[in-house]
């Protein structure tokens, strides 16, 4: 997940997550502080919402289209992963692993 974000999100993002990518001060809308998803989600990890941005369920206005930019890295086997009330999601496995490593940037 840590490499995926390093590759393909950092750039905007930051390689904290913190919305002080390299790329952020060219960018009429600033990235997200993707540090800050689970307390502005009321201390919980938005993972089922994280999903459907990452893998362009719903589109950001930010992108200028539907996420990702990157399609073809977030796609591969898919796999189930746990959401905060117990249900469970199949998502791809690259997708899963960003967001284990979104959960560890959580302020």
């Amino acid at each position: 997940g840590a490499q995926l974000f390093a590759r393909h999100c950092a750039v905007c993002h930051g390689a904290a997550g913190d919305g002080g990518g390299p790329m952020a001060g060219v960018l009429l809308i600033k990235p997200a502080d993707l540090t800050r998803l689970a307390a502005a989600s009321g201390g919980r990890f938005p993972t089922a919402r994280v999903i459907a941005r990452i893998d362009g369920q719903e589109a950001l206005v930010s992108h200028g289209s539907p996420m990702p930019v990157y399609g073809p890295f977030f796609e591969g086997p898919r796999m189930s992963i746990t959401l905060e009330d117990g249900e469970r999601v199949r998502t791809s496995a690259p997708i899963a692993l960003l967001i284990g490593h979104l959960k560890t940037l959580q302020q």
